[in-house]
This record gives structure tokens, sequence and C-alpha cells, in this order.
């Protein structure tokens, strides 16, 4: 699999679990049927899309890659959707893992370019 192929796998993998995570929500506690059966398929894909990528890149990174931009993501998410707040120290913070997430892709040796 070459190199953007696998990025972009990742890519699908953590906006599968953003949108399981957001059903999630959506789910109230897994009372709601529909939101449920999006996140069980959407994780499920998502762990699937994950595992494809971690035949070229180490699973370290690759799960840094994921949980950072997810949790960026899923903020975003939360703003735009439920209206939830984010205060500085959350902005501050959200740019800080976005700052490593960069770190780790451009300057780190243990990611295959």
């Amino acid at each position: 699999m070459a190199n953007a192929s696998v990025y972009a796998m990742l890519l699908v993998a953590i906006v599968l679990e953003v949108i399981g995570t957001t059903a999630l929500q959506m789910s109230q506690q897994f009372t709601r049927l529909g939101p449920t059966i999006v996140l069980v398929v959407c994780y499920t894909a998502a762990f699937y899309c994950l595992s494809v990528t971690l035949r070229v890149i180490p699973v370290g990174i690759a799960y840094a890659i994921w949980s950072a931009l997810g949790i960026v993501l899923i903020s975003v998410v939360g703003f735009v959707l439920f209206r939830q707040k984010l205060d500085l120290a959350a902005v501050i913070g959200l740019g800080l893992i976005i700052a490593g997430v960069l770190v780790v892709n451009l300057f780190s040796k243990s990611v295959s370019h």
C-alpha cells in the first residue's frame, strides 16, 4: 500500500471514529436505536481501517495521529453540533495537540514518508 493511500485510510478511520462518537452522543446512552447502530458500524469500520494502516505505520505513530485528530475533530463537532463551549485553555490544548501531530509527522524518523 502506497504512503498516500495509507494516510488516506488513516484519515477514513479517523472520520469514521468521529462519526461513531457523534452517534454515541446522539444515542443517549444507547436508548436510541438508529444512532446506536451507526456508532457500532462506524467504530467497527474505523478499527478495520486503522488496522490496515498498521501494515505500514508503526502502531504508536498511527494511534497518536488517530487519537489527536479525533480529539480535535470531535471537539469541533461538539462545538458546532452540540453547542458545547470551548474555553481558552481547551483551544490552546487542542492547538498543542495539532502541533504535536505535526512535529511527529514532519520530523520523526519513526514515520514512513
